[in-house]
């Protein structure tokens, strides 16, 4: 399982906490210092099942400083992607990515569902 987060995020923390109480093994990867890549983001967009929109991380200030409410609409996959790979700090965390699964956020319910 990899766990993708920002250590210093609150949800990421409660994530975290969450896998190790369910005795969970995973690797964690600091978003902010090792941006996912296109090819990643791709594959996981594509496992997910959600819409492109749902891996932005819409509360950000660079989300925010970009105007992307406004430009995401009018971009293809493909730009929104390679956007996305260009900094960790506009993709949504965390993510857990566990074989085909891919979550996105954190929801407590959502991830015991994930993970039985």
């Amino acid at each position: 399982m990899l766990f993708v987060c920002y250590p210093k995020c609150s949800t990421c923390q409660k994530a975290k906490a969450f896998l190790e109480a369910n005795g969970c093994t995973f690797e964690t990867r600091d978003i902010k210092r090792s941006n996912p890549t296109v090819d990643e983001l791709k594959d996981w967009h594509k496992k997910s099942g959600l819409p492109l929109r749902r891996f932005f991380n819409t509360s950000g200030l660079q989300y925010r400083a970009l105007e992307l409410k406004d430009k995401l609409p009018a971009m293809s996959d493909d730009e929104q992607l390679r956007l996305l790979a260009t900094d960790g700090m506009l993709v949504k965390r965390p993510l857990l990515i566990a074989g085909d699964t891919v979550l996105v956020g954190f929801r407590e319910a959502d991830w015991e569902d994930a993970l039985q």
